[in-house]
C-alpha cells in the first residue's frame, strides 16, 4: 500500500463546475437521445480523466493525469506530514480566521495519518481569499478501498 498526493487551487467557479468533477456514466445515453445528451457525455468522457479538476469522489484521482501526482509515499505519516506543510504554506491566504487555527490544523494532520494508515483516503478543502478554492487529497493505493479497479498512475 502506499499513498499518493493531490493538490488543486483555483478560481471556486471552476471548482463548482460539477458536471466536469463527476466521470461520464459508463453507458452512453442511447442513440435515440437528444443530441445535446450524447454531445455532453462524450465531452465529459473525454475532458473528465484529462481535467486537474479535483473529483467528487476522491479515489477518481487515480486516473488524472500522472503529472498531477504531488508525491508518493508508503509511509501514512509522511504522507500526513504532506498535507501539513501544505496546510501551513496556504494557511495565511485562508477566507476565515477559524480555519488558519494551528491547533485545529494539527488535528486534521494526525487524523489523516490514522485514516491512511487504515487503508481511506483524505481529501481537504478550503476556500482562499478572492474567491479560490483549495483541494489538498491523498489516495490510497494499490488497491484502493473504495475503487479497487482503478488503476494506479504509477502502473
Amino acid at each position: 500500500m502506499h499513498h499518493h498526493a493531490y493538490l488543486w487551487t483555483g478560481p471556486k467557479e471552476r471548482f463548482d463546475d460539477e458536471a466536469l468533477r463527476r466521470p461520464p456514466h459508463p453507458d452512453p445515453p442511447p442513440a435515440e437521445s437528444r443530441p445535446e445528451l450524447i454531445q455532453r457525455h462524450r465531452q465529459v468522457a473525454v475532458e473528465f480523466p484529462a481535467s486537474d479538476l479535483p473529483p467528487l469522489e476522491t479515489a477518481y484521482w487515480l486516473v488524472k493525469p500522472r503529472s498531477l501526482v504531488r508525491g508518493t509515499w508508503d509511509e501514512a505519516k509522511e504522507a500526513a506530514a504532506w498535507l501539513g506543510e501544505q496546510l501551513a504554506a496556504y494557511a495565511t491566504r485562508f477566507a476565515t480566521e477559524g480555519d488558519r487555527d494551528t491547533t485545529r490544523l494539527a488535528r486534521l494532520v494526525d487524523a489523516a495519518a490514522v485514516r491512511l494508515h487504515s487503508g481511506a483516503d483524505v481529501s481537504y478543502g478550503c476556500y482562499l481569499e478572492r474567491p479560490a478554492y483549495l483541494s489538498l487529497a491523498v489516495v490510497t493505493c494499490s488497491p484502493n478501498r473504495m475503487l479497487p479497479e482503478l488503476a494506479c498512475p504509477c502502473a
